[in-house]
């Protein structure tokens, strides 16, 4: 193709440093802060992030827990669907550009891959300087720090019916070779005057209110369905900015042939980092992974296990709370669990831990505590004979319909208002429930009636769930 030329990004000197060690260090310091917040662990086998794209200065840390992640995805080559915050785009631009130049030196854009896109419509090709947005650009260092020698594939989604949007995510589809990743490129809600947006005042309350809104925005993306997303926006009125490259991403990743769930790897606004929230821009990291993911090994399943056991023992003989510290430094991040406490096969306990997560090597022990006193099942005659149950569950996924539950497959958390209801997949099985009278369940635990789901003022979602037991002589 003609016109083609190395791009050198104009953001270097504003948004970020023009010389290469201070760039090099502004970005390092990120990923050490990043560390330093959410752990070291990164999950394998990513197929997609969602990032911020603020100057490094403000949403580095937040775009660093999603980078860091990238490495461990084993990819060669990142597909950025960034959009312009200048020009309007119609269908998805395809800009002509061999490669983009930072202080940090030069990233290649795969152009076979990139032509092959801009052949076939709601994808064309345009010249480089009509669509160059930091949306895309900010990105670019931020591989060269993470993930060097990474090849690029640079997009400016636009405006996209629905059918355009399918068209768009099947193209993308044939670019997931396993060795690829989709990077979506967006700030969450955009808070006071100078956006035109202040849906509630400027109170001591408003970072937890923001807090909310970008969480019920983040939980809608992690549905996988546009129109949920969508649906939330409108609703909520979030000023999400880059919602056509979640959309796309979002439409890309539900029709692969994978089951995939969405996990918030970071999440901090402006207004803390400034201290100041009269103008505040939101910025949230997320990755999106099978559901394998979460899936530890026989290795990791017995560590849990015998801290588990330790910390029940222990209380026994001395009844004070310990826990080991974690061998495996896997186990330190952060999930979701569920333990159970058998007698004989009989439940004696079942607690959890599961819309705010923990280090597993340290809610699983205390979690092995609290189901010895759950109380619900009736007291434990023999000590001696108790068997600890681990559910380790994937992050919850938002589904717009009941009927998207598998009972047996999928547990399922229901909400509405300040009610929650949660149960894991083995209730089914157990009581040989099917999906119909598993809800019925469900909505009897949140303490809600079993014709919620006829209403509208409710959130059903599902997980995966891993089982492992004790194997007691």
């Amino acid at each position: 193709m003609s016109g083609l030329h190395v791009h050198r990004s104009p953001w270097a000197g504003t948004w970020y440093p023009d010389d290469p060690a201070g760039l090099g260090q502004l970005l390092a310091e990120a990923g050490a802060a990043s560390t330093e917040r959410t752990g070291a662990f990164v999950r394998p086998g990513a197929l997609a992030f969602l990032v911020p794209h603020a100057a490094p200065a403000y949403s580095g840390v937040v775009a660093a827990s999603a980078f860091r992640n990238v490495p461990a995805a084993g990819a060669a080559r990142a597909i950025i669907l960034g959009f312009s915050h200048r020009h309007a785009v119609r269908g998805v631009a395809v800009p002509q550009t061999s490669c983009i130049a930072t202080p940090l030196g030069t990233v290649q854009v795969d152009r076979a891959a990139a032509d092959a896109l801009a052949a076939s419509p709601p994808f064309h090709s345009v010249p480089e300087e009509l669509v160059c947005d930091h949306s895309v650009e900010i990105q670019v260092p931020f591989l060269q720090v993470f993930a060097s020698g990474m090849a690029i594939v640079p997009l400016y989604i636009g405006s996209l019916e629905a059918g355009e949007r399918q068209t768009a995510a099947r193209a993308l589809h044939a670019l997931m070779d396993g060795h690829t990743v989709l990077i979506a490129s967006s700030d969450l809600t955009h808070y006071g005057p100078d956006f035109g947006y202040q849906p509630f005042e400027l109170r001591a309350d408003t970072p937890g209110r923001l807090r909310e809104l970008d969480m019920g925005a983040l939980s809608a993306a992690g549905s996988l369905d546009p129109a949920l997303f969508r649906n939330y926006l409108e609703q909520s009125g979030a000023t999400v900015c880059g919602v056509a490259p979640i959309e796309l991403l979002l439409e890309t990743l539900r029709g692969l042939d994978v089951e995939v769930f969405q996990e918030t790897l970071d999440y901090q606004a402006s207004g803390e980092l400034v201290h100041d929230y009269r103008h505040s821009v939101s910025y949230g990291a997320a990755g999106y992974f099978r559901a394998s993911a979460w899936e530890l090994g026989p290795p990791q399943q017995a560590a849990l296990l015998q801290a588990a056991r330790f910390s029940l023992d222990q209380f026994r003989r001395t009844r004070e709370q310990q826990f080991p510290a974690p061998v495996d430094p896997s186990l330190r991040q952060r999930g979701r669990a569920f333990v159970t406490i058998l007698e004989r096969d009989a439940i004696r306990g079942c607690v959890g831990c599961f819309e705010t997560p923990h280090p597993l090597a340290q809610c699983v022990p205390r979690l092995t505590l609290d189901a010895c006193a759950d109380g619900r099942f009736g007291p434990i005659e023999n000590w001696d004979e108790l068997e600890i149950e681990v559910h380790v569950l994937t992050p919850p996924k938002r589904i717009a319909s009941p009927d998207r539950l598998q009972p047996g497959e999928h547990g399922a958390f229901l909400k509405a208002g300040p009610c929650r209801g949660l149960l894991l997949p083995v209730v089914a099985e157990r009581h040989g429930l099917d999906r119909e009278h598993f809800l019925r369940v469900l909505a009897r635990k949140a303490g809600l009636p079993e014709t919620v789901y006829s209403g509208t003022d409710w959130e059903l979602s599902i997980f995966r769930d891993q089982t492992f037991r004790e194997q007691r002589a």
